[in-house]
């Protein structure tokens, strides 16, 4: 747990003017983002995950790729594209491109990724001893209490919602674009309370539970992007700042941002929360013909 808890500090601490918003030449083509904050946790998750994987299927004398594993990959390759790709550089430059990137770590990476349940996997790429003490410290009373506080469905859904809400106070969210360290702490925010609001809603919540947190997000989601999309004047001033050197109005900027979170982002959870009624209504039919049968006999 420290492993990963120290270089988030050192993420969110660190100050890199010139990696801020705004600070590549607009001039410039879109290009890679090489943030060491970024780069080297990302990759320090997956060369352990790789490695746990390995270890884990040399133990089952297997070499078959799990449907975790899969989820696991196509959640890091995600996340390493919203934060690397010249997605980001567009992020930096155009605020359509921004919520395209936050929209990836939110409501793409972030299930995927806990759909992996990586943990396991991640603690076998340990040597045998930090394993065994990280398997002690992670089972304490306190780190588990915590841990489920976090991922109960209520608490999950209402720190996501308030990450959502709070950064993007406009005065907040422009300052975001021209401080790093509040930039980091933006997109960390943003996806780890998605971690929590996606544990609850896959591995901690019943169907119809679940469904209904889903909801939940996606309409107050909605009602931001609503919000954005529909005010009359521009809200975020810094973020569209160099809208006009791609052929937008700063408005319109904020229009399509405000738009793809809602309806492409609440198309998403949309899909989600109905696979989730499917399944509580078959879950709910199941019951009741096995109900039925042990009443009969």
């Amino acid at each position: 747990m420290r492993a990963l808890i120290s270089p988030c500090v050192l993420l969110i601490a660190s100050t890199g003017a010139a990696l801020a918003h705004g600070d590549a030449p607009d001039g410039a083509g879109a290009s890679w983002t090489f943030d060491p904050w970024i780069v080297v946790p990302l990759t320090a998750v997956g060369v352990l995950y790789g490695l746990g994987s390995i270890i884990l299927a040399r133990r089952a004398r297997s070499c078959s790729m799990g449907a975790r594993r899969v989820a696991f990959w196509c959640g890091w390759l995600t996340l390493a594209a919203a934060l690397v790709s010249p997605l980001h550089w567009l992020g930096e430059h155009l605020f359509t491109f921004h919520m395209i990137e936050h929209e990836i770590l939110m409501a793409i990476a972030a299930p995927l990724i806990v759909a992996a349940r990586p943990l396991g996997t991640l603690l076998w790429a340990l040597p045998r001893g930090l394993r065994r003490w990280s398997g002690r410290v992670l089972n304490r009373p306190v780190m588990r209490g915590t841990w489920s506080w976090l991922v109960r469905g209520g608490n999950a859904t209402l720190l996501h919602g308030l990450a959502i809400w709070v950064w993007h106070v406009p005065a907040l969210f422009d300052a975001a674009v021209d401080q790093v360290a509040l930039h980091r702490l933006q997109h960390l925010s943003f996806f780890g309370t998605a971690v929590l609001f996606w544990w609850a809603v896959l591995w901690r919540s019943e169907a119809g539970a679940a469904a209904w947190h889903v909801v939940i997000t996606m309409l107050h989601t909605s009602v931001l992007g609503a919000l954005m999309a529909l005010a009359p004047r521009v809200l975020y001033v810094a973020q569209t700042a160099t809208a006009a050197a791609w052929g937008l109005t700063p408005l319109e900027d904020q229009q399509l941002a405000g738009l793809i979170m809602w309806v492409p982002a609440g198309t998403i959870y949309a899909g989600t929360a109905l696979a989730l009624i499917a399944l509580w209504i078959r879950n709910s039919g199941r019951k009741a013909r096995q109900a039925h049968v042990l009443n009969a006999v």
